[in-house]
């Protein structure tokens, strides 16, 4: 069932649908407004609960790194920090890669 209903698109908007219909991608406005909205309904329907309880839990844990008083936080010193990490992800990856190779 289609319902008639009238909706404002900024300028910036209508000229980007205008130009999807003049190339030949969509046959109306309306339809460029109605693939964005499928595109936005699908990618709801994406995340799984156990996904979205990830994506929140990273969430808490951010905002708790954010919360983190400075003196707390561990110095930068360039160079040898991505050495370290280097050697920790070779460490635990490097023979999986070797096998895939």
């Amino acid at each position: 069932m289609n319902v008639k209903n009238t909706i404002t698109l900024s300028d910036r908007y209508m000229r980007y649908a205008e130009q999807q219909v003049e190339d030949g991608q969509f046959p109306s406005v309306e339809k460029v407004v109605e693939a964005g909205l499928d595109e936005l309904m699908r990618a709801e329907q994406e995340l799984t609960p156990e996904q979205l309880d990830s994506v929140m839990a990273m969430a808490d844990v951010i905002r708790e790194r954010m919360d983190t008083p400075r003196d707390q936080f561990i110095p930068w010193d360039g160079d040898s920090m991505a050495e370290r990490v280097k050697a920790e992800l070779d460490a635990k990856y490097g023979e999986n890669k070797k096998a895939s190779r």
